[in-house]
């Protein structure tokens, strides 16, 4: 009988690790999950020191990104991308082999991973990967995350980006208001700007808004501008001094 692959899950957010460990709870005949890691740094570590034949990897990732740490790797096992991503911005990877998995995960679809894990046994080509790799860095704007994983409880929900109104930080936590409810995240703002799609702008240290949602802007003192959301509450939000460029560009003043 074959031995399961040594697994290594990497990604920044611990929500997406715990629920990729317990769907790979569901294959342990293929699976044996070595470790876990938070970030390209202590990925590339973890992986030098044992060597895993296949690793879960995230994409967009403060500090090293996915590409960046493959790109730094002397040894690449097989890999398998997670992403908050669409797929069809991910269609490079097919030629090469290299499956990936969309976020949500879903049991269904692991099952078929299983299944191109036992093809690509023994075929594991270094060179492709990095030429993947580089296709799909020239690829990169194309890339849309479309949902964020919210813990409530013991469940997990996946709040669907469009209908996401802005991001407000505190001292701890994140806060996503909706157009109906609210949820926090232990994602910083400096970790969603990195994955949220252009319709995003940040205008505030503390503040990221949805402008699909932005009803007028007006100017205001000190080179500020206070953008008026189409939610309910008709939430007023004052925009931070340094972040004026960036509204003028986005309003293409």
């Amino acid at each position: 009988m074959n031995q399961p692959y040594t697994t290594i899950i990497i990604d920044d957010e611990l929500l997406a690790r715990e629920r990729l460990l317990k769907l790979l709870n569901n294959f342990p005949d293929n699976f044996q999950v070595i470790d876990t890691a938070k970030n390209g740094t202590e990925a590339k570590e973890k992986i030098n020191q044992l060597n895993p034949d296949v690793i879960f990897l995230d994409i967009e990732m403060p500090g090293l990104t996915g590409f960046e740490l493959l790109d730094q790797l002397e040894q690449i096992p097989m890999v398998i991308f997670c992403t908050a991503f669409d797929q069809y911005a991910l269609q490079a990877f097919e030629t090469h082999s290299i499956d990936y998995l969309v976020k949500p995960v879903r049991l269904e679809r692991l099952e078929k991973t299983v299944k191109k894990l036992a093809l690509l046994k023994g075929n594991n080509n270094s060179q492709k990967l990095l030429d993947a790799i580089k296709e799909m860095s020239a690829q990169k704007e194309t890339k849309k995350m479309t949902s964020i994983t919210v813990k409530k409880g013991d469940k997990l929900f996946f709040v669907k980006l469009e209908n996401v109104i802005y991001f407000e930080a505190d001292a701890k936590y994140v806060s996503i208001y909706t157009i109906t409810e609210n949820h926090l995240t232990e994602l910083s703002l400096t970790q969603l700007e990195t994955k949220l799609p252009n319709s995003f702008l940040r205008v505030h240290r503390a503040i990221i808004i949805n402008t699909n949602y932005v009803e007028n802007v007006q100017k205001y003192f000190n080179s500020r501008y206070v953008i008026t959301l189409k939610n309910r509450q008709k939430t007023s939000v004052t925009s931070g001094r340094s972040y004026t460029q960036q509204i003028k560009n986005w309003m293409g003043i």
